[in-house]
């Protein structure tokens, strides 16, 4: 049996279709993590894709659970962004697909990782050996460019966040917390509500923590934290205002693994922090 992980965005799309026309569809399941915080055109294109594969993709979430919401997991963590990723992909992505492999068997595991993310697979390979895992689009030397192109003749509109100019598809409703400076700059133009509501949401943890909590950092030289809007008890650090405009950075697609540093050596321990946050 190959898991084949969907998560919404056009490259894991495609890795399921291969996976279907390569193994049959009777060895391969398909899988979508849902954090509930999705675009609601992610639900039509998974509907598409099911019609697409002539088979079903199988939900599973973390929402209901343990959390009632992504919101509940930044509260509970007082923190967005640390050295493992999000605390919310963490929570609602990897231990959800870490709690569903305990009970499940494999032959492999395939995910989207597109023709530029070589080094990625490799690094996911060497740390995640037990996952047995395989990359499909590698294999076919496809980008993302390729599996829009094969999405589009297959006669399936693309989520429409591509559309938007977005490189991903993920966490629309709130904006993802790990989508960088470029992509906070595209929510601050395109969509202020979201951005003024994880501005306020950085705030508001960063009040209950007493130090300060943000998505962003700086990588420049000299760096450092970057809050979306200036707040009054921290005027040294930066705000994205003072950051020079940029294009969205791409996304990892969001497939249970996004964010758990696949590429690279994982630290002796998961509550070594980034961005002066802790997890734990």
């Amino acid at each position: 049996m190959v898991i084949a992980w969907w998560s919404g965005g056009v490259t894991s799309a495609v890795t399921c279709r291969i996976c279907i026309d390569l193994f049959g569809s009777e060895n391969v399941k398909l899988i979508f993590i849902d954090t509930k915080n999705e675009h609601e055109d992610t639900y039509r294109f998974k509907k598409d894709c099911e019609a697409w594969y002539g088979m079903p993709i199988e939900t599973i979430t973390g929402i209901g659970k343990k959390f009632g919401s992504i919101q509940e997991v930044w509260e509970k963590y007082n923190s967005l962004n640390v050295a493992t990723g999000a605390v919310c992909s963490t929570e609602l992505k990897r231990y959800v697909r870490e709690q569903w492999q305990k009970d499940a068997s494999w032959e492999y595991q395939a995910f989207g990782f597109e023709f530029s993310e070589s080094k990625r697979a490799i690094s996911m390979t060497k740390n995640n050996p037990k996952v047995k895992p395989i990359y499909p689009l590698l294999m076919y030397g496809y980008s993302k460019e390729d599996c829009i192109r094969i999405i589009q003749e297959a006669g399936i509109e693309v989520p429409v966040m591509y559309k938007m100019g977005f490189r991903n598809n993920n966490c629309f409703h709130t904006g993802c917390v790990q989508g960088g400076i470029g992509y906070w700059q595209k929510m601050q133009s395109d969509f202020p509500e979201k951005f003024d509501k994880m501005a306020e949401v950085e705030h508001n943890l960063t009040n209950r923590r007493g130090s300060p909590v943000t998505m962003l950092k700086d990588q420049s030289k000299g760096g450092g934290l970057v809050f979306l809007k200036p707040h009054p008890d921290y005027p040294n650090i930066k705000d994205i205002s003072m950051m020079k405009g940029r294009p969205p950075e791409p996304l990892f697609e969001c497939n249970g693994f996004c964010g758990t540093n696949d590429l690279e050596d994982r630290s002796e321990t998961e509550s070594e922090i980034h961005f002066q946050q802790k997890l734990f």
